[in-house]
């Protein structure tokens, strides 16, 4: 989604969980654990990033 165009209603919602704001808690979460540790959570958070983006439309004009 280009940054100037209109938020759809679920981004206007508050009680919404935003998109960034999950990347950022979950980026969070993992800085939070022990410096072996983080590797694994940087993988998981990869493969659902992965995951989401396949499961995007496939038309890029949608």
């Amino acid at each position: 989604m280009p940054m100037d165009a209109a938020p759809d209603a679920a981004a206007l919602d508050p009680e919404q969980p935003q998109p960034r704001d999950d990347l950022l808690s979950a980026i969070e979460v993992i800085e939070d654990q022990p410096l072996g540790e983080r590797a694994q959570g940087y993988a998981a958070l990869h493969d659902e990033l992965a995951r989401r983006l396949q499961s995007g439309p496939a038309d890029p004009a949608a």
